[in-house]
């Protein structure tokens, strides 16, 4: 999505995951069940962008969240006014993290507090320890699955269309044919493109796009290097 916008429910373009958005939806609903969610799939899938549409949901109408992922350190403290409970990106939690999110489970549960969940894998599968693993898996698991080809077209499309930027097919096929149809990153890459035209007040052509992702690899070889400019 655009830089500093908010993910929502209206702007993820469901595709395959047209069920997923749906149990999603319906857990936001007044007097719906506590039911723990728990959303599984690969890298880009837009599995945080759920998450967080969730939360934008969940605050909408006037309730409080509480978020937790590896980036955010100890210690993870659950609130009693909290109405809902996200844990994102599971798989990548330490084993102090691993104990502070069974910890919060286990409060949440008590409280009938709504817990929504992430991570690359099932429940099953997730390298974590045996009690974590298995709670995770207790209420709805949910695969989210990639975009086809057209779909990531579409929501290229939509997004620019919503910034008032016009992106011709050309533009679209080269973006989709440099990088996977990972919504993540052709996201981030729609940013650049965006506020790269902007600085050399262009339209966004494909030899402007050819142009951004040069000097980004430029920067990355120098970053990596250690070298500053």
């Amino acid at each position: 999505m655009a830089s500093g916008s908010v993910p929502t429910f209206n702007s993820f373009v469901a595709g395959p995951n047209a069920m997923v958005l749906a149990q999603l939806r319906a857990a936001c609903e007044p007097g719906a069940p506590t039911t723990p969610l728990y959303l599984w799939g690969d890298q880009g899938t837009g599995k945080t962008h759920l998450l967080r549409a969730l939360a934008h949901e969940v605050q909408q109408r006037g309730g409080r969240v509480g978020w937790f992922d590896a980036a955010q350190p100890l210690p993870w403290l659950h609130e009693d006014t909290c109405s809902l409970l996200v844990l994102d990106g599971c798989e990548a939690y330490d084993a102090s993290q691993q104990h502070a999110a069974f910890t919060l489970f286990v409060e949440a549960t008590s409280q009938a507090t709504l817990i929504a969940a992430s991570g690359r894998l099932p429940p099953v599968d997730l390298p974590l320890r045996d009690d974590l693993r298995s709670r995770l898996g207790w209420g709805h698991v949910m695969a989210v699955q990639a975009l086809s080809e057209a779909e990531s077209r579409a929501a290229l499309r939509r997004e620019a269309d919503r910034r008032g930027l016009f992106l011709s097919d050309e533009v679209i096929d080269h973006l989709l044919h440099r990088y996977a149809r990972d919504l993540k990153h052709l996201m981030t890459q729609l940013d650049r493109l965006d506020e790269f035209a902007l600085v050399h007040k262009r339209a966004p052509t494909v030899p402007l796009l050819r142009q951004m992702l040069a000097e980004t690899a430029v920067d990355d070889v120098r970053s990596r290097n250690g070298v500053l400019f």
